[in-house]
This record gives structure tokens, C-alpha cells and sequence, in this order.
């Protein structure tokens, strides 16, 4: 029993009838005080009800086991909890007989007591998710990507130090909920909380299975049929006779050998694809940290992420299809659903956009061509050749030195004039190039946006080089000019210590650090210009590919499938839960008239959607990695004494597009093991190899035949 000023707490659906006719509440009774009402079954009797769940009635021609629904949500059966709108009410206080009144303006419950009883009712209206729209509710917000990842710092060092800030977050977040003026532990209601929502999401399909059988409650045995009805639905089922027998006939001899077909066309191509793949991620034993050929060049990297979501996309399918054989409460599978359909989705819109620049490519093939040799020529050649010849002179009016500037000029454009003979020799080559970036375009948009991506790695190879010796030259100035400083102050650098110790130097050597460091002094600014010149080029270059690797990214990784689930249903989309306070003023001066209710608060449970923040945090990690790593001090200073500044390693890149598919691929023998599996498994479609629809000579034939 409830003790006296207790608190009951009642989770009703929001969608139950608010219908005066009377009716009986069916649910679970988590505790004395905490009951779950799952459906109203209205116009029948509380007795019959009770004895229709002690029998199993009411849970008949279910299409999956109930009872794992029954252990999901933490019982063994249901219960008849008490009645709603009563011909008359209650006159004895009885706490495993609840009785309610429903008014149908407000749709808000009241629970109504004898003044015998004191008890406080807490109503918590919940809305009912339909888990054949795969709505559900969830207490943490659901993962878009794989939480199987296995990293390790030759994958991404960069994630091993977000790992690391996150543990240090969390541990600060633990201590300050140590910091409390009462600290007590959870109660029971709040370690119920993760059972309850359980009960949320089977309560649909457990209502429409009691909501069937309503019909069989005090219902007689139906007498057996006479031979005239018998040959009556014999004839009125002919044509279902048929179906049925066309569908076995299909199933059992037709769909084995089709589907024999598509396996050895699908295992055929899975072959070719993990020989590909085994070549993409080849070293040469020689030197085994040698980058794989996936790392150097993005078109290696994008057909990578193809074949490996070409391998993934069987896998994901056979977990999908598992989810049509039980229950659509449960919700393990429902982030593979949402994966699964976004990289098919990316990959149709990748194709269509590909199929729209291919032939815009192919049908301009010339002026493409002509507009590519243009821009190549002005910028990396012809316009760093004027640059170059402008900085041998006085730039700016500010006066270098001569010698210095027309020696390193006459050297950097040496370079470029023979750089510009070798890739002369791939002008005659460029009609031929663009054709075949223009039928590439039909595997997809992402794969003429690759081949231009490494094509402006290539072509602009001259000027990392420029940058790496202007860098070099003038890191080594900085470096002797900061030797020679020391030497002023009678000090020198200890290399084996790491320190400056003190030094006593004599007067020639002093005197010939003077004159060094004189001339150094008036070189460093002839040198430092040609090195300011090759960096910004070399930062434009990088620009330009940043640009591309985001488009890539979007293409290949953007939550196209999540979004739309956020705007067409969010409760596909769980980013949590809320409770909210409902204003039942209206509601109690509606109810003056009916019998005695005791204080009810009502309190609406609500599911909150995924926040857009949280579907774009892949791509919030990926530009802090960005603005990590070339936009923090550390980078400035390098730039700032000409030390070299390396580009982000391509797998911290590819990373964010790596997090839909697993850490490890499943081998050719696991997927043939798994599809045969499956294939075994559906030798009879359900629906033929049902014992009502298919004559046992039948299938005794088909059994013999197999």
C-alpha cells in the first residue's frame, strides 16, 4: 500500500482515449508508487481483463516473441492497474486500483481518491514514439559515427591529444559535482529512469497487440465450420490459393538460383575490390613506415573511401535486414539505418553532380583546356617569373642587396624556365588529361575534384620547392646571426646541455664575428624578401587545396540524411530528454463538478532532438585540428624564423570521412559466411512457409526437392 502523503507517479500516453466511456488501465507496476499505463481497453470489464492477461489472450498472434519486449521493459507479464471513468466511483482506498477521470477538453487524467486516502499523483504524460517511423527515445544523444574506431598515433596523433583534453574535461566535470552542499545517492526513481524509457518505446506495438485482441476478451469458442461453409471459403481463398502457390513456387525454385547469381557476381567484385585495396595500402617491406599510396595522392585516398564503403555496404545491410525479424521497439539499429542511407544518399548525389560536371567538361572540353594552360601559365609561371625579376630589382623602393638578389634570382628562375620546359612537355597532353577527368566525373563529382587536387600538388611542386631553400637559407642566417649575438656578450650555446654558458673569446675573434655578423645584418633583408615572397605563394597553394579537401569532406561526409530526419520527423533523432510542467488551472475549475480528486500534477515528457551542433561535431574537431596546426603560435614563430612548417598529414584530413565505416573491414571469407548464412536462412519466404497458406504437400515437395 502507498503510504499516506505519498507521491505516486503515473505515466499515461498522450494519446489515449479522453472518451467518457469507461475502460481498464493495462501496464506495468514498477513499484507501489510508480505504475506505467500502456493502453486503455474501453467497454470491458476489469475482471475479464485480468483473467485475459493471467491466460496470454490479449497477447495472441503476435508477430515476434513478446516476452522480449516483456524483459526489455523489466517484467514478466502485464497487469490490470485499475479503471478510467467509472459508472461509479470508487468508495474504498485501494492503491493497486487505480481509478482516473478523463476529460475530453483537456485530455489531462486526474486520479480520483476517497477522502480516506492522502495521496499526491504526479501524472507524466508521454508521447507515444512509433517505432515503424523508428522513432525512439534515448537518454544520450545517438552516435552518427562508429564507436568502434581503433587509433593509434601513426592513424592520428591529433586525436590521441582530443582524447586527452576530453578525459581531462571530464575529470574536472566529476570533481565539481563533488562540490555540492548535500550529496546523496540516486534514488530509486532516478535509477528506474533508463527502465521507464524502455517502457516508452515498446509501448507502442504492446498497445496495438493488446488494442487487437481487445475483441477475445469473453468471447466463446467459435463453433467448427459445416462442409458447404467449408467449400464457401474455399471458393471466396481461390485466388489467394494461387498467390500462395505462385509466391512458394517463386521462392523455393526461382529466387535460389537468382540469388546464387548476385552472390557470385557480389563475392566477384568484393575480390576485385580487396585487391585494390590490399594495392592502396601497400609498403615496400624495405621501408615499412613509408607512407601507403592512399596518403600521397587524394585520388588514391577517394577510391579508398569508395571500395571500403563498397565492402561496408553488405554488412550494413544484413544488420538492417536482422531488424525486420523482431521488434521495431528495439533500437540498436537504428544509427546503422541512418549511416547506412546517408553514404547511399552522398554517393547518389556525388554521381548526379559528377554526371552534370562530366559532361560540362566533356562538352568544353577546348575552352577547359584553353582556360586551365591560361590560369597554370599566369600564375605559377609567368606571373612568379615577374615577381622574381621584380624582386631583383629595388621592390618597393626599398634598396636590397644587388649581388645577392640578381644571384638568388638568376637561380630561382633557372629553376622555373626548366620547370616550365618539363611541364611543356604535358601541354600536347591536356586534351587527352581533361577527357579523362571528364569521364571520371561519372564515378562521381569527387573524383575530377581528386585528380585536380593532385594535379595542383604536381604543378606547383616548383614552388615548394622555392620555399623549402628560401626557408632553409633563411632559417640558417637566423641561426648564425643569433650565434654571433652570443658571441657579443661573451657567451656561447651549449649543445650538450641545452643552456648559453659564458665564454672568454680573444680579439680576433671578436673582430671577425663583427665583420660576419655586418654582413649577415645587411643580407638578411634581400633574403627575407625572396623567402616572405615563396611563403605566401606556398600559403595560397595550401589555401587552394584546403578549399578542395573541404569540398571533398562535404561530398563525401555531410550529414545530408540526418538533417533531413531533423526536419522532417526529430524524434528519428533523439538528443535526449525533458520534462516539462503543465498548467492545469483550466483543467481543475473543468473537473469542480466531478468526484473528489486528490492535488495531480501533471508533467509532460518530451524527446529532445539531436542538436545541429552535435550532427556537425566531426566537423568542428576537424577545423580545430586545422586551426591547431596552422594557426597557432607555434606555426607564426616557425614562419617567423624561417623553419619549415609541414603540411597536416592527409589522414588527420580524411579522418572525419573515415568515422562512417569500421576500423577494421570485414574479410572476403567473413562476408561469404555471412551471406550464405543469410542465404540459408531464407531457402522459404515467411510468408509462403506459413502452415495456413501453403498445403504440407507442398512444402513436402519442395523440402524433398531441396
Amino acid at each position: 500500500m502507498v503510504a499516506r502523503n505519498a507521491l505516486m507517479r503515473i505515466f499515461w500516453p498522450s494519446d489515449a482515449s479522453s472518451s467518457p466511456l469507461p475502460g481498464v488501465l493495462v501496464g506495468f507496476r514498477n513499484s507501489e508508487s510508480d505504475v506505467f499505463v500502456v493502453g486503455i481497453l474501453q467497454e470491458v470489464e476489469f475482471r475479464h481483463v485480468e483473467n485475459a492477461l493471467v491466460v496470454g489472450t490479449l497477447l495472441r498472434h503476435s508477430p515476434h516473441d513478446v516476452q522480449e519486449l516483456l524483459q526489455r521493459c523489466g517484467h514478466s507479464s502485464l497487469h490490470a492497474l485499475g479503471v478510467v471513468n467509472p459508472k461509479t466511483p470508487p468508495e474504498e482506498a485501494n492503491a493497486s486500483h487505480l481509478v482516473f477521470h478523463t476529460n475530453p477538453s483537456t485530455r489531462l487524467p486526474r486520479l480520483l481518491n476517497p477522502t480516506s486516502m492522502s495521496m499526491i499523483a504526479q501524472v507524466v504524460v508521454y508521447d507515444r514514439p512509433d517505432p515503424t517511423r523508428m522513432q525512439y527515445l534515448s537518454l544520450t544523444p545517438i552516435a552518427l559515427a562508429l564507436g568502434d574506431k581503433i587509433r593509434n598515433t601513426t592513424w592520428d596523433a591529433a586525436y590521441e591529444e582530443e582524447e586527452k583534453e576530453r578525459k581531462r574535461r571530464e575529470r574536472l566535470i566529476e570533481k565539481l559535482k563533488m562540490h555540492k552542499v548535500i550529496s546523496r545517492p540516486p534514488s530509486k526513481k532516478e535509477l528506474a529512469l533508463p527502465m521507464l524509457i524502455e517502457q516508452v518505446n515498446c509501448s507502442f506495438e504492446l498497445n496495438a497487440l493488446l488494442q487487437k485482441n481487445i475483441g477475445m476478451i469473453g468471447r466463446r469458442m467459435r463453433r467448427a465450420l459445416s462442409v458447404s461453409e467449408h467449400v464457401v471459403e474455399s471458393a471466396n481463398n481461390l485466388w489467394d490459393y494461387m498467390y500462395n502457390a505462385l509466391s512458394y513456387i517463386g521462392w523455393v525454385w526461382v529466387w535460389p538460383v537468382l540469388a546464387q547469381i548476385l552472390l557470385s557476381v557480389l563475392m566477384a567484385n568484393r575480390i576485385a575490390a580487396e585487391i585494390a585495396l590490399r594495392v592502396l595500402h601497400w609498403r615496400p617491406a624495405a621501408s615499412p613506415d613509408a607512407p601507403p599510396l592512399r596518403d600521397i595522392s587524394a585520388t588514391a585516398q577517394q577510391i579508398d573511401i569508395r571500395l571500403q564503403q563498397f565492402c561496408y555496404w553488405p554488412i550494413q545491410y544484413l544488420t538492417l535486414r536482422k531488424r525486420k525479424a523482431g521488434w521495431g521497439s528495439i533500437t540498436n539499429s537504428h544509427p546503422d539505418y541512418i549511416r547506412f542511407y546517408n553514404s547511399l544518399w552522398l554517393v547518389a548525389n556525388d554521381i548526379i553532380l559528377g554526371v552534370a560536371l562530366g559532361s560540362y567538361i566533356i562538352d568544353n572540353a577546348e575552352l577547359v583546356v584553353a582556360n586551365f594552360d591560361m590560369i597554370f601559365s599566369a600564375w605559377s609561371v609567368d606571373g612568379l617569373r615577374r615577381m622574381i625579376i621584380w624582386l631583383m630589382g629595388w621592390p618597393g623602393g626599398l634598396k636590397l642587396n644587388t649581388e645577392l638578389a640578381d644571384f638568388l634570382g638568376d637561380l630561382f628562375l633557372w629553376v622555373i624556365e626548366y620547370w616550365a620546359d618539363i611541364t611543356g612537355l604535358l601541354r600536347p597532353h591536356l586534351p587527352l588529361l581533361v577527357q579523362v577527368t571528364g569521364f571520371s566525373a561519372f564515378a562521381g563529382a569527387t573524383m575530377p575534384i581528386s585528380l585536380f587536387l593532385d594535379l595542383v600538388s604536381l604543378l606547383t611542386l616548383h614552388i615548394y620547392s622555392f620555399y623549402i631553400a628560401s626557408a632553409r637559407i633563411f632559417n640558417w642566417q637566423l641561426t648564425i646571426m643569433i650565434s654571433l649575438f652570443h658571441l657579443f656578450r661573451g657567451k656561447k650555446r651549449n649543445v650538450l646541455r641545452n643552456r648559453i654558458d659564458s665564454c672568454d673569446y680573444e680579439l680576433d675573434q671578436l673582430l671577425l664575428g663583427t665583420i660576419l655578423f655586418t654582413l649577415q645584418f645587411f643580407l638578411l633583408p634581400t633574403v627575407f624578401v625572396f623567402y616572405l615572397t615563396f611563403a605566401c605563394a606556398r600559403v595560397a597553394v595550401i589555401g587552394l587545396k584546403a578549399a578542395l579537401e573541404i569540398g571533398l569532406a562535404c561530398l563525401n561526409h555531410f550529414p545530408l540524411f540526418a538533417v533531413m530526419l531533423r526536419l522532417k520527423d526529430p524524434e528519428r533523432l533523439p538528443g535526449g530528454i525533458s520534462f516539462e510542467l503543465q498548467d492545469t488551472t483550466l483543467n481543475d475549475a473543468q473537473n469542480h463538478d466531478q468526484p473528489v480528486s486528490r492535488p495531480t500534477a501533471h508533467v509532460l515528457l518530451k524527446s529532445v532532438p539531436l542538436s545541429l551542433r552535435a550532427m556537425f561535431q566531426p566537423y568542428f574537431e576537424l577545423g580545430g585540428r586545422i586551426r591547431k596546426h596552422y594557426l597557432s603560435p607555434s606555426v607564426f614563430l616557425s614562419l617567423a624564423s624561417g623553419q619549415f612548417v609541414p603540411p597536416i598529414h592527409r589522414r588527420t584530413l580524411y579522418s572525419l570521412q573515415y568515422s562512417m565505416l569500421p576500423a577494421e573491414r570485414a574479410t572476403v571469407t567473413e562476408l561469404w559466411e555471412l551471406l550464405t548464412r543469410k542465404a540459408l536462412a531464407r531457402q522459404v519466404h515467411p510468408r509462403v512457409a506459413s502452415t495456413h497458406s501453403v498445403p504440407e504437400s507442398w512444402k513436402e515437395n519442395g523440402n524433398n526437392a531441396k
